[in-house]
């Protein structure tokens, strides 16, 4: 992958990771038992799971929000990042089995998007 920058003035901004595209489906290896070697994997996009409410740490929170005296526990407003990680969720095609693989920080992810062909002209 080339590695393109931009100087502005005294600080360099690195634009290799603005655009990210990764195919639905990727031949990786699978290192559990069943197989041990290089298989088709589906690939999906990591989201969070719906919060329960029956937790401990939920339950303790509400307990102590309860009553007088305001907000009890800090709330992050000093957000400074820009992009997040993108986490892959990689299911097995033969047995089945997931992983997950972080990736670095991007400002657009896509996942299956078209690949960007050589000498093709931009169709509007």
């Amino acid at each position: 992958a080339v590695v393109s920058t931009q100087s502005t003035g005294f600080k360099q901004i690195n634009l290799s990771h603005t655009m990210v595209n990764i195919p639905k489906v990727r031949k990786t290896f699978c290192k559990y038992s069943e197989c041990k070697k290089h298989t088709q994997h589906k690939v999906t996009q990591y989201k969070a799971g719906k919060r329960n409410k029956k937790a401990l740490g939920e339950r303790r929170y509400r307990m102590k929000q309860m009553g007088f005296g305001g907000q009890t526990k800090p709330v992050f407003r000093k957000n400074a990042k820009t992009t997040k990680k993108q986490v892959l969720r990689m299911e097995c095609q033969t047995c089945h089995k997931k992983k997950q693989v972080t990736l670095k920080r991007c400002k657009h992810f896509e996942l299956g998007g078209q690949k960007k062909r050589k000498g093709q002209m931009i169709q509007f």
